[in-house]
């Protein structure tokens, strides 16, 4: 079967769900969940798996994140982020292309969301949810794992929610390939994996290096 990459990357995920109005006491909790604040900033690196020693080895290729302002977009604020990416000299399709681009994300009904109403990080509940197809018959789905996990990187010791990623067959039948995406409260993403549907292994993190936070 052809390797069909099961990812959505932080800044540019291809999932959407329908949204609903927020209180704004809600909002401003969820906001500070996320570290939505103007002048906050994060440092991530790639690293790749490597099969001769079942290890995860540091790559060259780094984005640094940052928040510059906010925008009224349609009558909603939204936070604008800056994304720097450098080390993809060999532009591979497996990062980021180096440069530099904007998005915009905002808190709606607890789940982070940019611009075109696509879910970033998904909070509101646990339960297993349809988010389309990669390939027919693969369809993909989301959801919140039930346990936090703790993780460690450069940038210190997290305790953090767990959104997964996966997919099955047109009867149900779970692909091995699951995609994590973990989130710390008041911190945002410490870390998030890529794999491939047939694998159970993934091939690369993005971990969290170093963050400046001041809310």
């Amino acid at each position: 079967m052809k390797r069909i990459l099961l990812t959505v990357c932080f800044f540019a995920l291809f999932f959407s769900c329908n949204s609903d109005d927020d209180n704004a006491g809600s909002s401003q909790v969820e906001a500070n969940f996320f570290a939505l604040t103007v002048g906050n900033s994060w440092e991530y690196r790639y690293y790749d798996f490597n099969t001769s020693n079942n290890s995860f080895e540091a790559s060259t290729i780094v984005d640094n994140v940052s928040i510059v302002s906010t925008e009224e977009i349609e009558g909603e604020t939204y936070f604008k982020f800056r994304y720097f990416t450098t080390g993809n000299d060999l532009n591979s399709p497996y990062y980021p292309a180096n440069g530099e681009s904007f998005r915009y994300f905002r808190v709606d009904a607890e789940n982070l969301v940019d611009d075109s109403n696509i879910i970033i990080f998904l909070r509101e509940d646990h339960e297993e949810r349809l988010i389309g197809n990669l390939n027919d018959p693969i369809f993909q789905y989301l959801r919140l794992a039930e346990d936090m996990q703790d993780l460690t990187t450069n940038a210190g010791v997290f305790d953090a929610l767990d959104m997964e990623l996966y997919a099955r067959d047109e009867d149900g039948n779970l692909y091995p390939g699951i995609s994590h995406y973990y989130y710390a409260e008041g911190i945002g993403l410490v870390l998030n994996t890529a794999t491939f549907l047939s694998s159970t292994q993934h091939f690369q993190e993005r971990r969290l290096e170093s963050y400046h936070i001041i809310n």
